[in-house]
Protein backbone atom coordinates (compact mmCIF):
# COMPACT_ATOMS: atom_id res chain seq x y z
CA UNK A 1 0.00 0.00 0.00
CA UNK A 2 1.40 3.30 -0.93
CA UNK A 3 0.11 7.12 0.52
CA UNK A 4 0.80 10.02 -1.61
CA UNK A 5 0.09 13.65 -0.45
CA UNK A 6 -0.94 15.46 -3.18
CA UNK A 7 -1.13 19.50 -3.57
CA UNK A 8 -4.87 20.02 -4.15
CA UNK A 9 -7.80 21.63 -2.65
CA UNK A 10 -10.34 18.64 -3.26
CA UNK A 11 -10.31 15.21 -4.39
CA UNK A 12 -12.06 14.16 -7.37
CA UNK A 13 -13.91 12.10 -4.74
CA UNK A 14 -15.09 14.72 -2.66
CA UNK A 15 -18.55 15.74 -3.18
CA UNK A 16 -18.65 19.35 -1.32
CA UNK A 17 -20.94 21.86 -0.76
CA UNK A 18 -20.80 24.75 -3.03
CA UNK A 19 -21.10 27.16 0.20
CA UNK A 20 -18.49 24.79 1.70
CA UNK A 21 -16.15 25.01 -1.39
CA UNK A 22 -16.33 28.98 -1.72
CA UNK A 23 -15.58 29.24 1.98
CA UNK A 24 -12.81 27.04 2.00
CA UNK A 25 -11.46 27.86 -1.69
CA UNK A 26 -11.65 24.31 -2.25
CA UNK A 27 -10.92 25.16 -5.96
CA UNK A 28 -7.60 27.33 -5.15
CA UNK A 29 -9.06 30.72 -6.79
CA UNK A 30 -9.95 29.27 -10.14
CA UNK A 31 -11.90 25.51 -10.99
CA UNK A 32 -9.52 25.62 -13.91
CA UNK A 33 -7.33 23.76 -11.29
CA UNK A 34 -9.29 21.19 -10.62
CA UNK A 35 -8.36 19.52 -13.90
CA UNK A 36 -4.72 19.00 -13.88
CA UNK A 37 -5.14 17.55 -10.23
CA UNK A 38 -7.95 15.46 -11.58
CA UNK A 39 -5.22 14.33 -14.52
CA UNK A 40 -2.50 13.53 -11.71
CA UNK A 41 -4.75 11.65 -9.36
CA UNK A 42 -5.95 9.19 -12.29
CA UNK A 43 -2.78 8.51 -13.63
CA UNK A 44 -0.69 8.22 -10.03
CA UNK A 45 -4.21 6.11 -8.27
CA UNK A 46 -2.73 2.71 -9.22
CA UNK A 47 -4.12 -0.23 -7.24
CA UNK A 48 -3.05 -0.30 -3.57
CA UNK A 49 -2.15 3.82 -3.79
CA UNK A 50 -3.84 6.38 -2.03
CA UNK A 51 -3.92 9.79 -2.66
CA UNK A 52 -5.00 12.31 -0.26
CA UNK A 53 -4.69 15.55 -0.68
CA UNK A 54 -2.97 18.49 1.23
CA UNK A 55 -6.32 21.11 1.05
CA UNK A 56 -3.67 23.77 -0.06
CA UNK A 57 -2.10 23.56 3.90
CA UNK A 58 1.55 24.81 3.92
CA UNK A 59 2.94 24.22 7.24
CA UNK A 60 6.31 23.45 8.15
CA UNK A 61 5.39 22.13 11.46
CA UNK A 62 3.70 19.23 10.29
CA UNK A 63 7.10 17.43 8.31
CA UNK A 64 7.05 15.21 10.92
CA UNK A 65 3.68 13.62 11.06
CA UNK A 66 4.26 13.54 6.44
CA UNK A 67 7.55 12.06 6.84
CA UNK A 68 5.31 9.30 8.85
CA UNK A 69 2.18 8.73 7.29
CA UNK A 70 2.87 9.47 3.12
CA UNK A 71 5.32 7.90 1.25
CA UNK A 72 5.78 10.52 -1.30
CA UNK A 73 4.11 14.65 -1.55
CA UNK A 74 2.81 15.19 -5.25
CA UNK A 75 3.14 18.80 -6.05
CA UNK A 76 1.30 20.14 -9.31
CA UNK A 77 1.78 23.47 -9.69
CA UNK A 78 0.21 25.88 -12.40
CA UNK A 79 2.14 29.57 -12.80
CA UNK A 80 3.48 29.63 -9.19
CA UNK A 81 6.82 31.29 -9.67
CA UNK A 82 5.19 35.10 -9.82
CA UNK A 83 4.93 37.56 -7.01
CA UNK A 84 2.09 36.95 -5.08
CA UNK A 85 2.81 33.58 -4.90
CA UNK A 86 6.22 34.17 -3.53
CA UNK A 87 4.91 33.86 0.47
CA UNK A 88 3.23 30.24 -0.50
CA UNK A 89 6.61 29.68 -2.18
CA UNK A 90 8.58 29.85 1.03
CA UNK A 91 6.47 27.95 2.77
CA UNK A 92 7.01 25.16 0.58
CA UNK A 93 11.02 25.49 0.67
CA UNK A 94 10.38 25.31 4.79
CA UNK A 95 8.51 22.42 4.66
CA UNK A 96 10.19 20.59 1.49
CA UNK A 97 13.80 20.95 3.42
CA UNK A 98 12.38 19.27 6.66
CA UNK A 99 10.61 16.50 4.40
CA UNK A 100 12.74 13.11 4.40
CA UNK A 101 10.45 11.64 1.73
CA UNK A 102 10.37 12.34 -2.14
CA UNK A 103 8.79 15.41 -3.28
CA UNK A 104 7.56 15.84 -7.23
CA UNK A 105 6.88 18.99 -8.72
CA UNK A 106 4.63 17.81 -11.77
CA UNK A 107 4.06 20.99 -13.36
CA UNK A 108 5.12 24.41 -12.86
CA UNK A 109 5.27 27.57 -15.09
CA UNK A 110 6.63 31.25 -15.21
CA UNK A 111 3.97 34.12 -14.65
CA UNK A 112 5.10 36.59 -17.25
CA UNK A 113 4.01 39.26 -20.36
CA UNK A 114 3.16 37.49 -23.59
CA UNK A 115 7.16 38.87 -24.69
CA UNK A 116 8.86 38.06 -21.77
CA UNK A 117 12.16 39.90 -20.80
CA UNK A 118 14.08 37.22 -18.97
CA UNK A 119 17.23 38.53 -18.72
CA UNK A 120 15.75 41.64 -16.84
CA UNK A 121 15.25 38.85 -13.90
CA UNK A 122 12.41 38.74 -11.52
CA UNK A 123 11.99 39.98 -8.09
CA UNK A 124 11.57 36.49 -7.32
CA UNK A 125 14.55 35.07 -8.50
CA UNK A 126 15.97 34.18 -4.82
CA UNK A 127 12.99 32.57 -4.06
CA UNK A 128 12.42 30.25 -7.03
CA UNK A 129 16.03 29.36 -7.14
CA UNK A 130 15.43 28.00 -3.68
CA UNK A 131 12.61 26.36 -3.74
CA UNK A 132 13.47 24.61 -6.69
CA UNK A 133 17.08 23.67 -5.33
CA UNK A 134 14.76 22.00 -2.61
CA UNK A 135 13.44 20.10 -4.87
CA UNK A 136 15.92 18.61 -6.49
CA UNK A 137 17.36 17.50 -3.11
CA UNK A 138 14.06 14.86 -2.97
CA UNK A 139 13.38 14.14 -6.58
CA UNK A 140 15.58 13.78 -9.81
CA UNK A 141 14.45 16.03 -12.25
CA UNK A 142 11.30 19.16 -11.89
CA UNK A 143 8.34 19.31 -14.88
CA UNK A 144 7.80 22.77 -16.38
CA UNK A 145 4.89 23.88 -18.50
CA UNK A 146 7.01 24.96 -21.52
CA UNK A 147 10.12 26.57 -23.33
CA UNK A 148 10.05 29.99 -21.71
CA UNK A 149 9.61 28.69 -17.89
CA UNK A 150 12.60 26.20 -19.10
CA UNK A 151 14.86 29.36 -20.12
CA UNK A 152 14.24 30.73 -17.09
CA UNK A 153 15.09 27.96 -14.98
CA UNK A 154 18.44 28.17 -16.89
CA UNK A 155 18.66 31.39 -16.25
CA UNK A 156 18.73 31.23 -12.99
CA UNK A 157 21.40 28.20 -13.70
CA UNK A 158 19.40 24.65 -13.37
CA UNK A 159 19.94 22.46 -16.17
CA UNK A 160 17.71 21.48 -18.64
CA UNK A 161 16.97 17.94 -19.56
CA UNK A 162 18.49 17.07 -15.78
CA UNK A 163 17.09 19.16 -13.12
CA UNK A 164 14.24 20.72 -15.30
CA UNK A 165 12.40 19.45 -18.32
CA UNK A 166 9.13 20.41 -20.17
CA UNK A 167 5.94 18.35 -19.56
CA UNK A 168 3.56 20.51 -20.74
CA UNK A 169 0.15 20.52 -18.55
CA UNK A 170 -0.30 17.20 -16.61
CA UNK A 171 -4.55 18.12 -17.88
CA UNK A 172 -3.45 17.15 -21.54
CA UNK A 173 -2.57 13.64 -20.62
CA UNK A 174 -5.95 13.23 -18.74
CA UNK A 175 -7.44 10.08 -20.70
CA UNK A 176 -3.51 8.69 -21.74
CA UNK A 177 -1.83 9.04 -25.22
CA UNK A 178 -4.73 9.26 -27.18
CA UNK A 179 -6.19 12.13 -28.21
CA UNK A 180 -9.54 12.52 -31.08
CA UNK A 181 -11.08 15.63 -32.27
CA UNK A 182 -14.29 15.17 -33.35
CA UNK A 183 -15.73 16.81 -36.64
CA UNK A 184 -18.63 18.91 -35.82
CA UNK A 185 -20.54 21.04 -38.27
CA UNK A 186 -20.40 24.40 -36.68
CA UNK A 187 -23.38 26.83 -37.64
CA UNK A 188 -25.53 29.33 -36.43
CA UNK A 189 -27.61 27.15 -34.64
CA UNK A 190 -24.32 25.36 -32.69
CA UNK A 191 -24.09 25.07 -29.35
CA UNK A 192 -20.56 26.73 -28.62
CA UNK A 193 -19.37 27.30 -25.02
CA UNK A 194 -17.29 30.28 -24.08
CA UNK A 195 -14.65 31.34 -21.66
CA UNK A 196 -13.14 34.80 -20.77
CA UNK A 197 -11.03 36.43 -18.88
CA UNK A 198 -11.26 40.08 -17.23
CA UNK A 199 -7.38 39.88 -17.96
CA UNK A 200 -7.42 39.81 -21.42
CA UNK A 201 -7.18 42.85 -23.76
CA UNK A 202 -10.07 44.52 -24.44
CA UNK A 203 -9.97 43.70 -28.40
CA UNK A 204 -9.83 39.93 -27.34
CA UNK A 205 -13.00 41.04 -24.83
CA UNK A 206 -14.94 42.52 -27.35
CA UNK A 207 -14.20 40.17 -29.41
CA UNK A 208 -15.29 37.14 -27.14
CA UNK A 209 -18.65 39.45 -26.73
CA UNK A 210 -19.25 39.76 -30.73
CA UNK A 211 -18.85 35.20 -30.79
CA UNK A 212 -21.12 35.29 -27.85
CA UNK A 213 -23.55 37.30 -30.48
CA UNK A 214 -22.83 35.49 -33.36
CA UNK A 215 -23.88 32.39 -31.75
CA UNK A 216 -26.58 32.87 -29.78
CA UNK A 217 -26.60 29.14 -28.55
CA UNK A 218 -24.05 29.52 -26.16
CA UNK A 219 -22.77 28.80 -22.25
CA UNK A 220 -20.37 30.89 -20.45
CA UNK A 221 -18.24 28.76 -18.75
CA UNK A 222 -17.33 30.80 -15.47
CA UNK A 223 -13.62 29.65 -13.36
CA UNK A 224 -13.23 32.67 -11.02
CA UNK A 225 -13.97 31.67 -7.38
CA UNK A 226 -15.32 35.42 -7.51
CA UNK A 227 -17.52 33.98 -10.32
CA UNK A 228 -18.88 30.86 -8.12
CA UNK A 229 -19.94 33.04 -5.20
CA UNK A 230 -21.82 35.18 -7.21
CA UNK A 231 -23.36 32.24 -9.01
CA UNK A 232 -24.48 30.98 -5.91
CA UNK A 233 -25.53 33.72 -4.26
CA UNK A 234 -26.29 36.14 -6.46
CA UNK A 235 -23.73 39.12 -5.20
CA UNK A 236 -21.52 40.68 -4.70
CA UNK A 237 -20.83 41.45 -8.12
CA UNK A 238 -17.15 40.59 -9.41
CA UNK A 239 -15.94 44.06 -10.69
CA UNK A 240 -17.52 47.98 -9.08
CA UNK A 241 -16.68 48.90 -12.64
CA UNK A 242 -18.89 49.47 -15.45
CA UNK A 243 -17.76 46.82 -18.07
CA UNK A 244 -19.96 45.80 -21.03
CA UNK A 245 -18.08 43.24 -22.68
CA UNK A 246 -17.80 41.11 -19.49
CA UNK A 247 -20.84 39.60 -17.44
CA UNK A 248 -19.76 40.98 -13.92
CA UNK A 249 -23.17 40.54 -11.93
CA UNK A 250 -26.13 39.49 -11.69
CA UNK A 251 -28.34 41.22 -13.67
CA UNK A 252 -25.92 40.58 -16.69
CA UNK A 253 -27.61 38.96 -19.64
CA UNK A 254 -25.34 36.03 -19.18
CA UNK A 255 -27.05 35.10 -15.68
CA UNK A 256 -30.80 36.42 -15.91
CA UNK A 257 -31.26 34.20 -19.55
CA UNK A 258 -29.36 31.08 -17.93
CA UNK A 259 -26.39 31.39 -19.98
CA UNK A 260 -23.63 30.80 -17.43
CA UNK A 261 -22.40 27.32 -15.72
CA UNK A 262 -20.02 26.43 -13.04
CA UNK A 263 -18.46 22.79 -12.68
CA UNK A 264 -17.87 21.43 -8.83
CA UNK A 265 -16.01 18.72 -10.72
CA UNK A 266 -14.06 17.67 -13.96
CA UNK A 267 -16.36 14.48 -15.28
CA UNK A 268 -19.46 17.19 -15.28
CA UNK A 269 -17.30 19.40 -17.19
CA UNK A 270 -16.00 17.15 -19.86
CA UNK A 271 -19.52 15.63 -20.14
CA UNK A 272 -21.30 18.78 -20.60
CA UNK A 273 -18.13 19.83 -23.41
CA UNK A 274 -18.78 16.80 -25.10
CA UNK A 275 -22.40 18.48 -26.22
CA UNK A 276 -21.01 21.26 -27.56
CA UNK A 277 -19.68 21.56 -31.35
CA UNK A 278 -17.03 24.73 -30.68
CA UNK A 279 -15.38 26.22 -27.66
CA UNK A 280 -13.53 29.42 -28.11
CA UNK A 281 -11.96 31.85 -25.24
CA UNK A 282 -9.43 33.41 -23.38
CA UNK A 283 -9.59 30.80 -20.17
CA UNK A 284 -6.81 27.79 -20.39
CA UNK A 285 -8.15 25.10 -18.64
CA UNK A 286 -11.43 26.29 -20.50
CA UNK A 287 -9.92 25.09 -23.53
CA UNK A 288 -7.66 22.49 -22.36
CA UNK A 289 -10.58 20.58 -20.67
CA UNK A 290 -12.59 21.05 -24.09
CA UNK A 291 -9.80 19.60 -26.05
CA UNK A 292 -9.78 16.56 -23.87
CA UNK A 293 -13.07 16.08 -24.33
CA UNK A 294 -12.42 15.91 -28.24
CA UNK A 295 -14.61 19.20 -29.01
CA UNK A 296 -13.05 21.57 -31.30
CA UNK A 297 -11.51 24.65 -29.82
CA UNK A 298 -10.31 28.02 -29.83
CA UNK A 299 -7.80 29.40 -27.64
CA UNK A 300 -6.34 32.90 -27.43
CA UNK A 301 -3.02 33.54 -25.54
CA UNK A 302 -3.03 36.48 -23.58
CA UNK A 303 0.39 35.90 -21.86
CA UNK A 304 3.86 33.75 -21.21
CA UNK A 305 2.22 31.11 -19.42
CA UNK A 306 -0.76 30.38 -21.54
CA UNK A 307 1.34 30.99 -24.91
CA UNK A 308 3.87 28.35 -24.15
CA UNK A 309 1.59 25.54 -22.90
CA UNK A 310 -0.33 26.41 -26.23
CA UNK A 311 2.80 25.94 -28.55
CA UNK A 312 3.77 22.93 -26.60
CA UNK A 313 0.77 21.29 -27.17
CA UNK A 314 -0.46 22.80 -30.46
CA UNK A 315 -3.70 23.77 -28.84
CA UNK A 316 -5.42 25.97 -32.04
CA UNK A 317 -5.35 29.72 -31.54
CA UNK A 318 -4.93 32.71 -32.34
CA UNK A 319 -2.69 35.53 -30.72
CA UNK A 320 -4.37 38.67 -29.38
CA UNK A 321 -2.70 40.60 -31.96
CA UNK A 322 -4.19 38.82 -34.58
CA UNK A 323 -7.68 40.21 -33.51
CA UNK A 324 -9.13 43.24 -34.62
CA UNK A 325 -12.53 45.10 -34.35
CA UNK A 326 -13.49 43.66 -37.35
CA UNK A 327 -12.40 39.69 -36.74
CA UNK A 328 -15.62 37.35 -36.40
CA UNK A 329 -15.47 33.86 -35.25
CA UNK A 330 -16.98 32.35 -38.31
CA UNK A 331 -13.60 33.62 -39.76
CA UNK A 332 -11.52 32.15 -37.41
CA UNK A 333 -13.53 28.70 -37.60
CA UNK A 334 -12.72 28.76 -41.25
CA UNK A 335 -9.09 29.02 -41.30
CA UNK A 336 -8.15 27.38 -37.97
CA UNK A 337 -6.58 23.80 -38.01
CA UNK A 338 -8.71 21.98 -35.32
CA UNK A 339 -6.78 18.64 -35.37
CA UNK A 340 -3.72 20.74 -34.43
CA UNK A 341 -3.39 19.23 -30.99
CA UNK A 342 -3.37 15.53 -32.15
CA UNK A 343 -0.14 15.52 -34.12
CA UNK A 344 1.91 16.53 -30.64
CA UNK A 345 -0.19 14.55 -27.79
CA UNK A 346 1.43 11.10 -28.45
CA UNK A 347 5.20 12.31 -28.38
CA UNK A 348 4.61 14.52 -25.43
CA UNK A 349 2.56 12.19 -23.52
CA UNK A 350 5.58 9.33 -23.94
CA UNK A 351 7.92 12.15 -22.66
CA UNK A 352 5.40 12.77 -19.10
CA UNK A 353 5.87 9.16 -19.03
CA UNK A 354 9.45 9.38 -19.26
CA UNK A 355 9.64 11.96 -16.54
CA UNK A 356 7.18 9.90 -14.25
CA UNK A 357 9.55 7.03 -14.60
CA UNK A 358 12.52 8.90 -13.84
CA UNK A 359 11.15 10.05 -10.53
CA UNK A 360 10.20 6.92 -9.79
CA UNK A 361 6.73 7.25 -9.61
CA UNK A 362 4.39 4.19 -10.22
CA UNK A 363 1.25 4.94 -12.33
CA UNK A 364 -1.37 3.06 -14.61
CA UNK A 365 0.45 3.16 -17.74
CA UNK A 366 3.63 1.20 -16.39
CA UNK A 367 2.79 -1.56 -18.61
CA UNK A 368 0.20 -0.43 -21.20
CA UNK A 369 -1.28 2.80 -22.21
CA UNK A 370 -4.60 1.51 -22.71
CA UNK A 371 -4.86 0.20 -19.21
CA UNK A 372 -8.16 -2.14 -18.66
CA UNK A 373 -8.07 -1.04 -15.13
CA UNK A 374 -8.32 2.54 -13.99
CA UNK A 375 -9.11 2.87 -10.63
CA UNK A 376 -9.98 6.37 -10.38
CA UNK A 377 -12.41 6.13 -12.85
CA UNK A 378 -13.47 2.55 -11.38
CA UNK A 379 -14.52 4.18 -7.43
CA UNK A 380 -16.16 7.22 -9.62
CA UNK A 381 -19.07 5.14 -10.47
CA UNK A 382 -19.66 5.02 -6.43
CA UNK A 383 -19.74 8.41 -6.08
CA UNK A 384 -22.82 10.81 -7.00
CA UNK A 385 -21.21 14.09 -8.58
CA UNK A 386 -22.53 17.69 -8.07
CA UNK A 387 -23.95 18.90 -11.50
CA UNK A 388 -23.07 22.61 -12.51
CA UNK A 389 -24.03 25.51 -10.90
CA UNK A 390 -26.64 27.85 -12.72
CA UNK A 391 -27.05 31.02 -11.60
CA UNK A 392 -29.64 31.42 -8.63
CA UNK A 393 -31.81 34.11 -11.00
CA UNK A 394 -32.53 30.54 -12.72
CA UNK A 395 -33.50 28.77 -9.66
CA UNK A 396 -36.37 27.69 -7.83
CA UNK A 397 -37.76 29.44 -4.82
CA UNK A 398 -37.14 26.40 -2.99
CA UNK A 399 -33.22 26.09 -4.60
CA UNK A 400 -32.81 29.53 -4.03
CA UNK A 401 -33.63 29.38 0.02
CA UNK A 402 -32.11 26.43 0.26
CA UNK A 403 -28.63 28.20 -1.15
CA UNK A 404 -29.55 31.21 0.88
CA UNK A 405 -29.65 28.83 4.26
CA UNK A 406 -26.07 27.04 3.83
CA UNK A 407 -24.41 30.19 2.48
CA UNK A 408 -25.17 33.25 5.00
CA UNK A 409 -24.66 31.59 8.08
CA UNK A 410 -21.45 29.44 7.04
CA UNK A 411 -20.37 32.86 6.02
CA UNK A 412 -21.17 34.63 9.43
CA UNK A 413 -19.48 31.63 10.94
CA UNK A 414 -16.17 31.73 8.92
CA UNK A 415 -16.20 35.89 10.01
CA UNK A 416 -16.27 35.05 13.21
CA UNK A 417 -13.97 32.65 13.86
CA UNK A 418 -11.61 35.36 11.39
CA UNK A 419 -12.94 37.71 14.10
CA UNK A 420 -11.46 35.51 16.85
CA UNK A 421 -8.24 34.67 15.17
CA UNK A 422 -7.73 38.36 14.78
CA UNK A 423 -8.09 38.90 18.10
CA UNK A 424 -5.99 36.24 19.44
CA UNK A 425 -3.31 37.44 17.32
CA UNK A 426 -3.54 40.95 18.76
CA UNK A 427 -3.82 39.72 22.44
CA UNK A 428 -0.30 37.58 20.91
CA UNK A 429 1.16 40.71 19.40
CA UNK A 430 0.59 42.75 22.86
CA UNK A 431 1.85 40.80 24.93
CA UNK A 432 5.13 40.62 23.17
CA UNK A 433 5.23 44.16 22.81
CA UNK A 434 5.16 44.55 26.64
CA UNK A 435 7.62 42.25 26.55
CA UNK A 436 9.74 43.68 24.77
CA UNK A 437 8.88 46.96 26.54
CA UNK A 438 10.29 45.45 30.22
CA UNK A 439 13.45 44.24 28.42
CA UNK A 440 13.79 47.84 27.21
CA UNK A 441 13.12 49.49 30.58
CA UNK A 442 15.35 46.73 32.24
CA UNK A 443 18.39 47.80 30.14
CA UNK A 444 17.58 51.45 30.24
CA UNK A 445 17.67 50.83 34.36
CA UNK A 446 21.38 49.32 33.90
CA UNK A 447 22.27 52.00 31.10
CA UNK A 448 21.58 54.79 33.46
CA UNK A 449 23.25 52.84 36.70
CA UNK A 450 26.38 52.47 34.50
CA UNK A 451 26.21 56.06 33.37
CA UNK A 452 25.57 56.85 36.54
CA UNK A 453 28.62 55.17 38.12
CA UNK A 454 30.66 56.69 35.50
CA UNK A 455 30.27 60.30 36.73
CA UNK A 456 30.60 58.77 40.43
CA UNK A 457 33.91 57.41 39.92
CA UNK A 458 35.12 61.24 38.13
Amino acid sequence: MKNLLIRAGMSPLDTFDPSFMILNNSIGGNVGNLVYQFSVFRTLMTEGTTITPDYYEIDPKKAEEINEKYDCYIIPLADAFRKDFVPSLRKYTKLIQKLTIPVVVIGVGLRAPFEPQLDEGFSFDDDVRAFVSAVLEKSTTIGVRGEITAKYLSRLGFREGIDHTVIGCPSMYTFGRDLTIRETKITKDSMVTVNSSLLSPNNVLDFISRGMEEFPNHYFILQWLKEMRLTYAGAPGISNKSIENYPIKMSDDAYMNNKVRFFLNVPTWIDFLKQADLSFGARLHGNITATIAGTPSLIIPKDARMRELAEYHGLTQVWHSEISEKTSLSELIERSDFHSPERKQSINFDHFISFLNTNNLDHIYKKDTNPSVIPLDDQLTEVQLKQPLMPVSACSIEEMADRWENYYPLLEKSYEEKIKDYKGKLVEKDKKIKRQQAILNRKAVRIALKTANMFRIK
